[in-house]
């Protein structure tokens, strides 16, 4: 299964209320993104702010489309919002950069 990683910046005076909101994170907002393909999701924050996502999904422009289009997903988005830089007027699961994976342990070389 394909695997994406991103990354996106949260203020770092809310990182501590950015964590504890994600130890709650609504039951139907995990519901919706296992329905739409979102498989090994994880999310690792820095002291600085620095977020790092990781998914897995068989298509993850599917994936963002099909969340996209959830009620959940825009109610978490619109709480989420405030929690970020740098992401203008856009909701965050459209602002993160993707970032290219350069090594992985089980990709022999040539393949």
């Amino acid at each position: 299964m394909p695997r994406y990683c991103f990354c996106l910046q949260v203020k770092p005076e809310r990182t501590a209320e950015y964590a504890e909101r994600h130890r709650a994170v609504w039951p139907e907002m995990r519901q919706a993104l296992h329905d739409t393909g979102w498989r090994n999701y994880s999310l690792f924050l820095r002291d600085d702010g620095l977020l790092i996502g990781y998914v897995e999904a068989d298509d993850l422009a599917a994936a963002r489309a099909a969340m996209a289009a959830t009620d959940v997903n825009t109610r978490w988005q619109a709480e989420m919002a405030e929690f970020f830089t740098g992401l203008g007027s856009r909701p965050p699961d459209a602002g993160f950069q993707l970032l290219d994976e350069v090594f992985h342990l089980d990709v022999r070389e040539g393949q």
